[in-house]
């Protein structure tokens, strides 16, 4: 059986929230509820956290009497897609589900739907998700929203933060969804993955700071996953406030 294990790339030195995989969250740090989300998957051999901060490190192995892998990699990588890749020289493993460690709500059928894609389909160098928008929505036309369009397979034909598809007629009737809001969460074949990370981003990749389109350039055939859940990420400290809500909502 094709072997799938998760990996979260955890690195201490976020832009706008430094050490934030570590900030409290409801009495936690916060990589505990990551983890916590994807332990529960069923279809992971293994879970890893990539960082290069050895106070994640402790905190992995302190975490369920080290039932967690903390793999230290270098503190320069661009992304954390070259975290996991690094992380995973060695490892043997068919298929890499790369899991964001900033992402407490992440649903454990959504890591599973990914890891099932590659470990049961062929044709497939990646996975990811992608979930419905209204026309209506103001997000679409942010830029911190990345949109993505698939063909009737549901493969990515292309990514970006502008509002794709561009509707010229705007008294026209068209069927709803007609927007995709892409989840950051990536589900690769070993050998795809680390040829990924050898090859340099282009000009799309630069202009849109979106890695995914590096994929689409070497002709990757990404599988995109329809979902509703599109989780509630951590990016500032405001946005703690806003998780713990919906944690506490869940347990009660």
């Amino acid at each position: 059986m094709t072997r799938a294990i998760g990996v979260i790339p955890a690195r201490w030195a976020s832009t706008r929230f430094p050490g934030k995989v570590l900030a409290p969250v409801a009495g936690r740090p916060l990589l505990y509820h990551v983890l916590d989300r994807v332990r529960a998957a069923g279809r992971l051999a293994g879970v890893r956290v990539a960082t290069d901060d050895d106070r994640v490190r402790e905190a992995v192995e302190a975490y369920a009497d080290g039932a967690v892998q903390a793999v230290m990699t270098r503190p320069g990588h661009p992304s954390g897609t070259d975290r996991v890749a690094e992380a995973v020289g060695s490892e043997e493993a068919e298929v890499i589900v790369n899991i964001q460690g900033d992402e407490p709500l992440i649903e454990p059928a959504l890591i599973d739907r990914l890891a099932a894609v590659l470990t049961e389909e062929q044709g497939w160098d990646m996975a990811t998700a992608a979930s419905p928008m209204s026309s209506a929505d103001e997000r679409i036309r942010q830029p911190s929203v990345v949109k993505v369009v698939c063909d009737a397979r549901g493969r990515a034909l292309y990514f970006s933060r502008a509002a794709i598809p561009h509707v010229r007629d705007a008294d026209e009737s068209l069927p709803e969804p007609l927007y995709w809001r892409h989840i950051g969460i990536y589900a690769y074949r070993r050998p795809f993955l680390l040829r990924m990370v050898a090859e340099a981003p282009d000009a799309l990749e630069r202009a849109e700071k979106l890695e995914q389109l590096r994929a689409l350039r070497m002709g990757a055939a990404i599988c995109v996953l329809r979902t509703e859940d599109y989780g509630t990420g951590v990016d500032t400290p405001e946005d703690v406030e806003r998780v713990e809500r919906v944690l506490n909502q869940n347990q009660s």
